[in-house]
Order: structure tokens, then C-alpha cells, then sequence
């Protein structure tokens, strides 16, 4: 069984969903610290100039290393759901799919998410059921497994009973291969390669949120979205 992990993420990228949808088990790593400027809470959107960040403000009170990802707060009392659909909006109503989408999308920033994982497993659940990944989920605040970082990593797999896995490109940094070797787990490393298709503006950005291929490509979005798998042992 191959499995994945990565921490949740706000309108995640192209190759997030692509190591999800190379999984048979997709682990999300809601228990660990949250890190500032990490894309747990924002992400980019197109634009006619390049692009821009979206951002949920969260209520850490300071608090940086002391939060789990699923304990932590949005700032209620700013404005940010109105102005992430108002983003959302300006920059793609003019893409082909956006009509698909655009009910969807204001009912789910018209409602209260007093909480950060709600929302992250609620847009990252839609944008997996439109992307037609059905790889299964499952919460490691649900797990047993301890430790930190690579030992973390490998204990999560264990438990999960995988025979592989698919770890993002900067796991060559911290992972130990023989660790996972003698656990009898092979290590896969994900090399996403990314791929270019129209946007809503003229010219090319990568690394948006995936909701940019979703509402310039429709159903045409998972097909472009693998185009890019690639994996390698080292």
C-alpha cells in the first residue's frame, strides 16, 4: 500500500493533489505544530498581473509552536471570507468553469468557520471530488504514532501499514532511507513536474491553487493534473 502525508493546506497546489491521488492512503498531518508563513493558511490565485496571495487570518495570540494545525482559530472578527470570494470572483468569472463552481463557492465563504481544519478538509474534500481523486484520508490527530520529523514519518507509515512511501521532494533532506529500509518500506520521492495550460489571463504562472486549473479546465482538470506524476527512489 502506498502512502502519503502532507500537512493540510489552504486551496492546496497541482501536486498535492497529484501525491494524493498516487496514494491508496493519504495521511493528513493535522496534529503537528503549525508554522507561520507555511501554506496551511494561504495560497495563490491568478490574477491579471501574476498572481496574489489569499490568506486566513488565524487568532495564534503568539503562541507559534505551541498550536496544533487542528486546534487553531480564524480571526472571526475580520473580513476575510468576503474578500477571498470577492478575490475569487474579480479574477475568474470570466474563466470557462467558473458558473460551475461559483454557487459553491459563496455559499461555503458566506459560512462561519470559526475553526481553520473545518475548512481545509471542507475545500480540500470538494476539490478532490471534482479532480476525481478517491484516494481515502485519514486525520494523524486520529493516530497513535509518535516522535518528530523523519521518525514521525516512519512511524505514521508503520501504523498505516504501508509497503511504500511517497514522500514530497524536500523529504531528501530529512529522511533516512535505511530506516525505512529496514522497516521493509520502500521511499519514493515525488519530482511533480509542473504542467502549463490556459489561464484566465494571458501568459503563464505556476504553482497556483489547484482551484486555478479547476476553473479554466472543468472536468478536463485531472488529466492535466497527472500529467505532471512523476516519482524516483532517490
Amino acid at each position: 500500500m502506498i502512502v502519503s502525508i502532507n500537512q493540510p493546506a489552504y486551496l492546496p497546489w497541482l501536486g498535492y493533489f497529484a501525491r494524493i491521488a498516487q496514494s491508496d492512503l493519504h495521511l493528513v498531518l493535522d496534529h503537528v505544530q503549525f508554522e507561520k508563513n507555511s501554506f496551511t493558511n494561504r495560497n495563490k490565485l491568478r490574477q491579471p498581473q501574476g498572481w496574489s496571495w489569499v490568506t486566513v487570518p488565524l487568532r495564534t495570540g503568539g503562541k507559534f509552536g505551541e498550536l496544533a494545525i487542528r486546534s487553531i482559530e480564524t480571526a472571526s472578527d475580520q473580513p476575510w471570507r468576503r474578500k477571498h470570494w470577492q478575490t475569487i470572483r474579480a479574477n475568474y468569472a470570466k474563466a470557462p468553469f467558473f458558473r460551475e463552481h461559483a454557487e459553491y463557492l459563496e455559499a461555503l465563504y458566506a459560512r462561519e468557520w470559526p475553526a481553520l481544519a473545518p475548512l481545509l478538509a471542507e475545500l480540500t474534500g470538494y476539490l478532490l471530488r471534482q479532480l476525481a481523486i478517491e484516494t481515502p484520508l485519514r486525520s494523524t490527530s486520529e493516530m497513535k504514532a509518535e516522535g518528530a520529523k523523519a521518525e514521525l514519518v516512519l512511524n505514521l507509515c508503520r501504523e498505516a501499514g504501508a509497503d511504500t512511501y511517497l514522500s514530497g521532494p524536500l523529504g531528501r533532506d530529512y529522511l533516512d532511507p535505511k530506516s525505512f529500509a529496514a522497516a521493509g518500506i520502500r521511499l519514493l520521492f515525488q519530482d511533480y513536474v509542473h504542467p502549463t495550460y490556459a489561464q484566465a489571463f494571458p501568459g503563464f504562472e505556476p504553482y497556483m491553487a489547484a482551484l486555478d486549473l479547476l476553473l479554466n479546465h472543468g472536468g478536463a482538470s485531472r488529466a492535466i493534473l497527472i500529467e505532471g506524476a512523476r516519482t524516483a527512489e532517490q
